[in-house]
């Protein structure tokens, strides 16, 4: 069983800032998307089978979140390298944070230790947060399915506009 996550940041709090490199060779920084929605997905590794499902259900919904005004960001420890096949293999519409220094994940809580059929090893939590066009944190899913999370994430959008 997954080792439970306790969060540092909570609704209300300043986003923690970031600037990274992204799938497709770009730089973004939290910075340059002031003023939007902006849906912040941390998932452990490219091309697995949960984060392929997540990854899916973002891409399936990806209009409605247009639509809505919110930017779809995925963040994993994973080299751009990786993010660019996992884009071009599932079509991913959205924007893929390599992190692979770990300082983004770090930032947000999400990097810890987890258990694996007996085994512990450091790696990132499957968490989500929906920071706001002012730049604070507006909900965070610590506890994520990843076929349903799309959905959860845009009925919380919904209920905000």
């Amino acid at each position: 069983m997954a080792k439970e996550i306790v969060l540092k940041l909570k609704p209300g709090d300043p986003a923690p800032v970031f600037s990274a490199v992204t799938s497709g060779g770009g730089k973004l920084a939290l910075a340059d998307l002031a003023g939007k929605n902006v849906i912040l997905y941390f998932y452990p590794r490219d091309d697995t089978p949960g984060c392929t499902k997540e990854a899916c259900a973002f891409r399936d919904h990806f209009a409605e979140f247009k639509k809505k005004g919110a930017v779809v960001l995925g963040v994993s420890p994973d080299p751009v390298k990786s993010h660019d096949k996992f884009v071009a293999k599932f079509k991913l519409p959205f924007t893929l944070l390599a992190d692979e220094d770990k300082q983004i994940v770090q930032a947000y809580g999400v990097w810890g230790e987890k258990s694996f059929m007996g085994r512990k090893y450091q790696g990132v939590f499957r968490v989500t947060f929906l920071i706001g066009p002012d730049g604070r944190i507006k909900k965070i899913w610590p506890k994520v399915k990843p076929e349903e999370h799309a959905e959860e994430v845009l009925a919380a959008l919904q209920s905000e506009l």
